[in-house]
């Protein structure tokens, strides 16, 4: 982080890189001013009556799209549809049909100045709506995890995100649990198809 405060929303200039080299790696950033802004950006990015799988995402929640997207029956709600199933088996089952969902919005751990973008996970259930299976990926980030390079930005997911993870889940009474996938996206082939918004406040980890 180029303040040194992994809590600090990064610069003018440097977010200005990191949106130019997002957009070489073909993915379009948008740089909203608020998380009010961020709300209203994704309200447009995935429009009324579309299939959605919403992640879990302290930033989604944050910005109150978890709570807007909870019981809305104008989107076809994945989520929703996931925890209706009767027990934990069929949940699982469900989730790993929602990789093939027409929006899976999410976020994201860590943003490269250099365009890269880092997630990880414990069950890696997101990883293949990142990577391939979505028909459209829609991510927001708190500029404060944007990094200098990609050494950085895996270095933060590694250490401070991953810690402040553990001490969320503490406070809810849930063991630690290590990261067991990680994804660095470097490229995405399809034009259009990962949108990225940029909330210059501090969101999530």
């Amino acid at each position: 982080m180029s303040t040194g405060n992994p809590d600090a929303p990064a610069g003018a200039d440097s977010i200005g890189r990191t949106i130019e080299a997002l957009a070489s790696r073909n993915v379009e950033a948008f740089l909203v001013e608020g998380r009010e802004a961020a709300l209203a950006k994704l309200l447009e990015l995935v429009p009324e009556g579309s299939e959605v799988f919403v992640n879990t995402s302290e930033t989604l929640d944050a910005i109150g799209y978890s709570e807007y997207m909870h019981g809305n029956d104008r989107y076809v709600n994945l989520h929703d549809a996931m925890m209706a199933q009767p027990d934990p088996a069929a949940q699982r089952e469900f989730r790993r049909k929602t990789t093939t969902a027409d929006y899976f919005v999410g976020s994201v751990q860590a943003i490269a100045e250099t365009g890269e973008i880092v997630i990880a996970s414990s069950s890696g259930s997101q990883i293949g709506a990142y990577s391939y299976g979505a028909r459209r990926v829609v991510l927001v980030a708190g500029t404060q995890k944007i990094c200098p390079t990609l050494a950085d930005a895996e270095a933060r997911t590694r250490g401070f995100t991953l810690e402040r993870h553990d001490r969320w889940l503490e406070n809810r009474g849930v063991a630690p649990t290590p990261i067991g996938k990680l994804l660095v996206m470097e490229h995405e082939p399809v034009a259009g198809r990962i949108s990225l918004v940029l909330v210059p406040e501090n969101l999530g980890w």
